[in-house]
């Protein structure tokens, strides 16, 4: 029989009512289910990280005892309340919020902002944050992001920081039941806390940064539609476009959560967001934009629009621009000497204007876009910028325009290249669909299976590397092959790994063959995943999320109709490539 729990013996571990997930490191932040992230999870590690800050020096983005410390939140139920269908799970802000305080920090909560406006605000003073937020993941899912007072957690932060979570969580898990904060279920006995009041400075700052630099460009004339659903930056970015002129219609405001990835915009969400699009074009017989972003508006939503040849008609389409375009088209406005994206972007970018001052491409995840950009700092670059296939981008260095300065924000932006594109449409009196027309002619989507274990994903592209792992990328021409490590420099190579990299070639081809319309492989590429690159210039690569269950595909083509066929071959079910890749590996020992 199960004791009250005010009369329960033995420790905390002992009485808990279920077996404990522990959060993780994804491709940014830590995410989970939210059954998962109960209070005492999350505040045990938030509190190892805050730890671990306060161990680094102020040149590492250490903090100090005592400091102001940044927080803010999106607008999933679970960030700031308690979610009865997830088991009561939630008030993931509040743990925040109560870890803060027990590192001896001050908490400044900032409301339900963009996870950029927060970032900004913190490092303009700097402090550090953190960001209650699972981005474009489902509902069902959350998490939150730290920053350090210098910028993100980077890749090489997380193996330390995990060393002091083990402590901390053994420390915590041993107390005396009786004598602990939470109960068996791994919230606070305390029950609903109320967040300290809201400072409204970080939102305020973060618009004047945009006003401030784009405010001579002016958007006047410019018709808006900002799809609002429920993106956190909602309101800040209808805002900012009114302040610049803009004439802007909202559509699609939603109280219910609703996930939006913009890195796998399909036809059906095309289709949704211009019907909720038709009542306004027939009013005003124009838009010149259909802009949105993520759950916490660090990724951008950008459509252009195609008017119906029948003038008479009010009739339009929607054009789908990728974040990877997107990032060339801000990164010519912005003048850039130098950019870092990685591997999955649009090859347009190796083929346009940019490649000279194109670095090394990284792995994905903005922690690794950002370890690029200060490579490039190292080497006296001037104006260095990222971005990823998402769309979110990254300025590595302050950015000067005839006089303005946009100080620099090494994190994911939404409102930057939403910006960025409309004010270089404007400057050269182009629509967005000319706007576009004008890179080189790539086109790229990207296509994913949901609830595909994150294992079965990683054995997937365990089978198909090379054996050494210094080896990241294999050029296949004739009967020679060339081994180029990470700075694309020759590797020597060997009889029994020629053999080896021929077999992996030849295996992927009967995945990726001439029955699905592919040619030869010419290059894989390991940077992360496996990306195949065809003789004809297709470009098939497949990844597993670094922060859910989920298989993705990348696809490169020549046209848009190549790439959404081999996007839509890749995820088709029950048959499609990664489905048989999945039985395919699981077969093996």
């Amino acid at each position: 029989m199960t004791l009250p729990d005010d009369t329960s013996t033995g420790s905390l571990r002992e009485n808990l009512d279920h077996e404990p997930r522990f959060l993780r490191f994804g491709t940014s932040g830590r995410r989970g289910e939210v059954i998962d992230l109960t209070q005492l999870e999350v505040y045990i590690n938030v509190l190892a990280e805050l730890e671990y800050l306060k161990s680094l020096p102020a040149s590492d983005g250490g903090i100090v005892q005592g400091d102001d410390f940044f927080f803010a939140t999106d607008l999933r139920p679970s960030s700031c309340g308690f979610v009865p269908e997830q088991r009561g799970r939630g008030e993931i802000a509040q743990a925040v919020e109560r870890a803060i305080r027990d590192a001896g920090l001050r908490p400044v909560h900032c409301g339900k902002i963009p996870s950029p406006a927060l970032a900004f605000h913190a490092l303009r003073q700097g402090k550090g944050s953190i960001m209650v937020t699972g981005s474009h993941i489902p509902f069902d899912r959350n998490g939150y992001k730290t920053n350090t007072s210098k910028g993100e957690l980077l890749k090489k932060d997380e193996a330390p920081i995990q060393g002091v979570v083990d402590k901390i969580r053994q420390r915590i898990y041993s107390q005396p039941f009786l004598d602990s904060a939470f109960d068996r279920s791994g919230l606070f006995k305390s029950g609903h806390c109320d967040l300290a009041p809201v400072t409204a400075e970080a939102a305020t700052s973060y618009v004047r940064r945009f006003t401030d630099f784009f405010g001579p460009v002016r958007l006047e004339g410019k018709r808006i539609v900002v799809y609002q659903h429920s993106a956190v930056g909602r309101d800040l970015l209808v805002e900012i476009l009114e302040q610049l002129g803009a004439g802007v219609v909202t559509v699609g405001r939603s109280d219910v959560f609703i996930p939006i990835d913009t890195e796998n915009i399909d036809e059906s969400q095309l289709l949704e967001i211009k019907s909720l699009t038709d009542g306004v074009f027939k009013e005003h017989r124009r838009i010149d934009a259909v802009v949105s972003t993520d759950g916490d508006s660090d990724r951008p939503l950008i459509l252009g629009v195609e008017k119906s040849d029948e003038s008479r008609l009010a009739s339009f389409t929607l054009r789908f621009f990728g974040g990877d375009l997107v990032g060339m088209i801000v990164a010519e406005f912005l003048d850039a000497d130098a950019v870092v994206v990685p591997i999955s972007c649009n090859d347009a970018v190796d083929r346009g204007s940019l490649r000279a001052f194109l670095e090394p491409k990284t792995r994905i995840g903005s922690p690794h876009v950002i370890e690029g950009m200060e490579r490039a700092l190292r080497k006296g670059k001037r104006a260095v910028c990222g971005w990823e296939a998402n769309g979110g981008f990254l300025t590595g260095t302050d950015i000067r325009c005839d006089g303005r300065l946009l100080t620099a924000l090494p994190t994911r932006d939404a409102v930057l290249p939403i910006l960025g594109v409309l004010c270089r449409a404007t400057q050269e009196r182009a629509s967005l669909v000319e706007l576009f027309g004008r890179l080189p002619g790539r086109f790229s989507r990207a296509a994913l299976i949901r609830n595909f274990p994150r294992p079965v994903g990683a054995k997937i592209v365990e089978r198909f590397s090379p054996p050494d792992g210094s080896i990241e990328e294999v050029v296949f021409q004739g009967g020679e092959i060339t081994l180029l490590d990470r700075q694309r420099g020759e590797l020597l190579t060997s009889e029994p790994l020629t053999r080896a990299l021929i077999s992996i070639r030849d295996d992927l081809g009967g995945f990726f063959g001439t029955a699905q319309g592919f040619s030869r492989i010419a290059r894989i590429n390991w940077v992360d995943g496996v990306r195949m690159i065809f003789e004809n210039g297709d470009v098939a690569h497949v990844r597993p999320s670094g922060n859910a269950d989920e298989l993705r595909i990348y696809a490169v083509a020549d046209t848009q109709d190549r790439a959404d066929v081999i996007a839509r071959l890749g995820v088709a079910e029950p048959d499609g490539i990664l489905r048989r890749l999945e039985r395919s590996s699981s077969q093996r020992p």
